[in-house]
């Protein structure tokens, strides 16, 4: 692959019943850029990649009884993917909401200085959005928490 497909340390891999669906709603939802779409000699999808940011994420189709989105699966989530954002949380969590995500977790400033919110997406997979709106120690975080934090960096 040439240095344009050059991928972070850690991606995720998303399953779709209908992921050409997916892959156009999650660029008009969340922003999201095609960087390769791969279909086979049907016509279905054989592997896709999306960037946001610094980060991608493979769109895939439900291929086998592995791979199953929760649409298939009576809505069950067995993760949630996290997007960390550098701003615009608010008009992001607006275009989401404008483009049919539930909003599942309402956008709120959390004790360690992000701003959060979750969706859930038209076929069931849940997704966090967070963007940081002020530095806060790890003391900070514990008073306001009530909780005892190791690993703070």
């Amino acid at each position: 692959m040439s240095e344009s497909f050059e991928r972070p340390s850690l991606g995720a891999s998303v399953y779709y019943k209908d992921a050409f669906a997916a892959l156009d709603w999650l660029e008009k939802a969340f922003g999201f850029e095609r960087q390769m779409v791969i279909t086979d000699n049907d016509g279905q999808l054989a592997h896709s990649e999306m960037r946001f940011g610094d980060s991608y994420v493979m769109i895939c189709r439900e291929w086998s009884e592995d791979a199953a989105s929760p649409a298939s699966i009576g809505g069950k989530n067995t993760q949630s993917v996290h997007v960390q954002l550098r701003d615009g949380i608010d008009e992001h969590c607006a275009r989401s909401r404008a483009a049919g995500a539930v909003i599942t977790r309402e956008l709120a400033d959390q004790f360690y200085g992000d701003r959060v919110y979750a969706a859930r997406d038209p076929e069931g997979h849940i997704w966090s959005f967070g963007q940081t709106v002020h530095e806060v120690s790890r003391e900070e975080a514990e008073r306001a928490s009530g909780l005892k934090i190791e690993g703070w960096v």
